[in-house]
């Protein structure tokens, strides 16, 4: 009979390597390790693995099973968490995943209210994936992700928040400050700096720079919007971000927002989740009060 255990040493033979490190993983010996898989293949009179030299290779009955524990097993234990949760007088807690480095600012203003209105439910926001948001969300690493670039696909739903335009930024002193709007090739002298995402996911260069075949100089990365900001600010680059982040950092600091192009690029900002959590009140009260707040973002 299958086994959750027997998942378990799938799953951690593939991601340690071996059958030592799954078995140091699993607080189990090498040898229980290994009886446990001779076991599992005698009942399912198939083998899961086979040895090329020092590596164990999974075979096609493997790897149907390891994708069975890939998706079974984040899901028992995200159950065993809410138990918990429920066990300790917690409703939950609500993970939520950011794909959009500058919506960090704009998801503030919307977990302060919904912590005050769900005072049983946490939250915790996280902005790494090993494998990206989408991976995440279903492999349940979170519940929620923040993402201005859904894709669509069975199990999965997304729901439009707000509206916004990318706008280039550069400082106030910066000869292109008072244009009403720039074209792609008034930046090929110009330095870009960006988040550290890969360039086919930035949409200046999607939408603005590689259609008219210009790109910039040179494009450096930075994490943090405050750091790329005062890069902007000092003159040293220019960015593209949402118009509404630059006027609200113009406030208190020297940059100033143009369009990108005559009619500018057009933006939503997705709420990514799974169909199966449509029964989770509190994850359906944060949507509901995302959609609000975004409207008057």
């Amino acid at each position: 009979m299958l086994e959750r255990i027997h998942l378990m040493i799938l799953r951690e033979v593939e991601r340690r390597g071996s059958l030592t490190a799954a078995a140091d993983s699993l607080h189990l010996t090498q040898s229980a390790l290994s009886h446990a898989i001779r076991k599992l293949e005698g009942q399912l009179g198939v083998e899961v693995w086979k040895r090329e030299g020092r590596s164990l290779r999974p075979t096609q009955a493997g790897l149907y099973l390891l994708g069975l524990a890939n998706r079974l097993l984040p899901q028992l234990e995200h159950a065993e968490r809410l138990m918990a949760q429920y066990a300790e007088g917690q409703r939950g807690t609500l993970r939520i995943g950011m794909e959009c480095a500058p919506c960090y600012a704009w998801l503030l203003k919307v977990v302060a209210p919904y912590l005050a209105a769900w005072p049983d439910v946490d939250v915790d926001v996280r902005q790494r994936f090993q494998f990206g948001g989408i991976k995440a969300i279903e492999g349940w690493e979170i519940d929620v992700l923040v993402t201005p670039d859904p894709l669509f696909k069975p199990g999965l739903r997304f729901v439009p928040v707000f509206d916004y335009e990318q706008v280039l930024v550069v400082a106030g002193s910066h000869p292109l400050a008072g244009r009403g709007h720039v074209e792609p090739c008034d930046l090929v002298d110009e330095i870009l700096v960006t988040y550290p995402v890969d360039i086919d996911r930035l949409d200046i260069y999607n939408q603005f720079f590689l259609p008219a075949g210009c790109a910039p100089r040179q494009r450096k990365t930075i994490e943090t919007t405050d750091i790329l900001l005062q890069m902007v600010a000092s003159g040293r680059a220019v960015a593209a971000l949402p118009r509404w982040l630059v006027e609200e950092y113009g406030m208190r600091m020297p940059v100033v927002p143009v369009r990108l192009g005559p009619k500018g690029i057009p933006k939503q900002i997705f709420l990514g989740r799974r169909e199966d959590d449509g029964a989770v009140d509190y994850l359906d009260a944060f949507i509901e009060l995302a959609a609000g707040i975004g409207d008057n973002a």
